[in-house]
């Protein structure tokens, strides 16, 4: 129990208690951790479709903003039903690829038409730090203590304070110099942001992995695959933002 207990995430789709309601069943087949890894891929590839699909039809396309608004409001509503109803996630993790993918094609559209090739090496650095810190995280380099998950998930939740603020004064007309300025302070918080984004997938990979030698049930593979993409949507999107702001300065 105590053990259940400490298990931590950064990630909001991935609580203490998130397996906790499974373990314990008997007559289930079990998570394991090829089955995530699988579903983990098989989840990015339908993201990338879907984000190839409106990155195609261009800065010009009249329906750009409607395709970014649905897939924003669409991924929500998907990422709320997969964290309440965990048994749904086979069906609603691939919705929520979709509906994300739909959302970053057209914002990457955006970014890409104001700062070329920012796109491009936003992917690159994304995918490269997952594959970074998965070799880490797998070769021991870093680990998952209770400590690193306290400091966080610390970090985590300030930071969606200060975002939740400046979303709330946005509506005043007030804008908050730290997430949107390009200058010292804005790219460094940027650049505090983007690490912290990628210690949560050493989070994820901790908790998935506990998961598993706790025998979880097998649709918390999706679960988990769910997980995972909410963090790198995160760090991707992020990311994309940082680049912008040192391009910005550039100029």
């Amino acid at each position: 129990m105590a053990g259940m207990m400490t298990m931590r995430s950064g990630n909001p789709a991935l609580t203490a208690d998130t397996f906790a309601k499974s373990w314990g069943v008997s007559g289930v087949e079990r998570m394991t951790l090829s089955g995530t890894v699988n579903k983990t891929a098989l989840s990015l590839g339908i993201l990338l479709v879907a984000a190839s699909y409106v990155w195609n039809r261009g800065a010009d396309d009249p329906a750009l903003g409607i395709w970014v608004l649905g897939g924003v409001v669409g991924g929500l509503i998907a990422a709320l039903v997969t964290v309440f109803k965990q048994t749904w996630a086979p069906y609603t993790t691939p919705a929520y690829a979709v509906l994300e993918g739909v959302a970053l094609g057209g914002i990457s559209v955006v970014f890409e038409a104001r700062y070329p090739g920012i796109v491009s090496q936003a992917v690159f650095l994304t995918f490269g730090t997952l594959g970074a810190l998965l070799l880490a995280y797998r070769s021991g380099a870093i680990r998952a203590t209770e400590n690193f998950k306290l400091g966080v998930v610390a970090a985590t939740g300030g930071i969606a304070l200060v975002y939740l603020l400046s979303f709330v004064l946005g509506f005043f007309g007030v804008s908050v110099p730290l997430i949107h300025s390009s200058g010292t302070f804005g790219i460094l918080f940027s650049l505090f942001v983007v690490v912290i984004a990628a210690l949560n997938l050493v989070l994820d990979f901790d908790f998935i992995e506990q998961g598993v030698e706790r025998g979880a049930p097998k649709h918390m593979e999706w679960y988990g695959a769910f997980g995972l993409l909410v963090t790198l949507v995160w760090l991707y999107l992020e990311i994309l933002h940082l680049l912008a702001k040192l391009q910005s300065r550039d100029r």
